[in-house]
């Protein structure tokens, strides 16, 4: 699928909720939602898109409309540099659309009383709902990404010294994915030396690592928007203590469950439900504190979640993390982590080679 195909069958796919609920056109402002339906990084604040059912109108900065027109023949670009909304809605007015609707849930206050006040009505999230589901090419644009960051991994391994900080560790992790392809880093590198392992989110600092103590990475990249998400967890040195083998072996039994469970038809809540038993049973249940993963996509946390509250059944195509863990507070963790798309036969493991 090629990115006019993309384009097109996106702009197919949400007129279609939109005619499900009797709009005949849809505003969109966020900066995201507009890189998923144009396939192209305008600043925030720099566009608003009008989708309708003859096609996408994109109200943007003059200096951007010579590449636009020669990339985009298929999308109508409108010049504005300021006022890009209320010019937004003059074009709605000339195209004669009745009932326009604006994302009620992202949209800034002081816009969205300007939409409601021209007739423009409080609207879904359609576009989060598409963006669920992963297509051809979203899908490869992740491989890529979880691509990078398994190298990544692979390179810094040999980094590991006694007397190495943190933020030393994160430094070449995200030098190693810059120069590698990536365009950032998918959310704030998490580095965790010792007993910092027992935190769940711990900050990295100038620790140094000790020989003899835990190492958790928690880290991802973006590539062409889309990110990647992977976690690991081992012990320096060469005494490892027998309480963090045990943790490790029962996170990694729930980590191996949740892949092995992971199919069109399970629910969220069914793979949290089947990775934690194995964490409780193990009698560390208390410790495993957050969801089995989430969703991700062209941000690092979105829908679909592997969690007690999502009982709507996964689908091909939606890409999410497998990632159990157990925090021991002042002593260590352990997490494992990798990013999934769901295939007709389960699990395809994105973070790999």
């Amino acid at each position: 699928m090629d990115k006019k195909e993309a384009i097109l069958a996106k702009i197919n796919a949400l007129n279609n909720l939109l005619q499900e609920d009797g709009l005949d056109g849809m505003i969109i402002t966020d900066c995201t939602d507009r890189y998923y339906l144009l396939c192209e990084h305008i600043a925030p604040k720099e566009a608003v898109l009008l989708v309708y059912k003859k096609g996408l109108v994109c109200v943007t900065r003059k200096l951007f409309l010579d590449s636009l027109n020669r990339d985009y023949p298929y999308v109508q670009f409108v010049g504005q540099d300021h006022e890009q909304e209320q010019r937004v809605l003059e074009v709605i007015a000339s195209l004669g659309l009745k009932k326009v609707g604006f994302d009620a849930g992202k949209e800034e206050y002081a816009v969205g009383k300007l939409f409601k006040a021209a007739g423009c009505v409080e609207a879904k999230s359609y576009l989060s709902q598409l963006r669920e589901v992963k297509d051809e090419r979203e899908i490869e644009l992740m491989r890529e990404s979880g691509r990078i960051a398994y190298n990544a991994y692979e390179h810094i391994k040999s980094f590991f010294r006694e007397g190495v900080t943190e933020l030393e560790v994160v430094a070449e992790l995200e030098r190693y994915m810059r120069v590698n392809g990536a365009s950032g880093t998918a959310f704030d590198t998490i580095v965790g030396f010792g007993e910092e392992t027992g935190d769940v989110h711990s900050m990295p600092g100038n620790r140094k690592l000790k020989w003899n103590e835990a190492v958790t990475l928690d880290f991802g990249c973006i590539y062409n928007g889309y990110c990647s998400d992977m976690t690991r967890s081992w012990w320096f040195g060469d005494k490892e203590p027998e309480e963090y083998k045990k943790i490790w072996a029962l996170v990694n039994e729930a980590w191996q469950a949740g892949l092995a469970a992971e199919k069109p038809g399970m629910t969220g809540q069914e793979m949290d439900s089947l990775a934690r038993k194995i964490i409780t049973d193990g009698g560390y249940g208390e410790y495993f504190t957050h969801r089995l993963g989430h969703g991700i996509g062209m941000v690092v946390h979105e829908e679909p979640c592997n969690d007690q509250n999502n009982t709507k059944p996964l689908q091909k195509g939606n890409v999410v993390t497998v990632e159990p863990g157990i925090y021991l507070p002042g002593k260590f963790g352990v997490r494992l982590e990798e990013t999934t798309v769901v295939t007709d036969t389960g699990a395809e493991i994105l973070t790999r080679k």
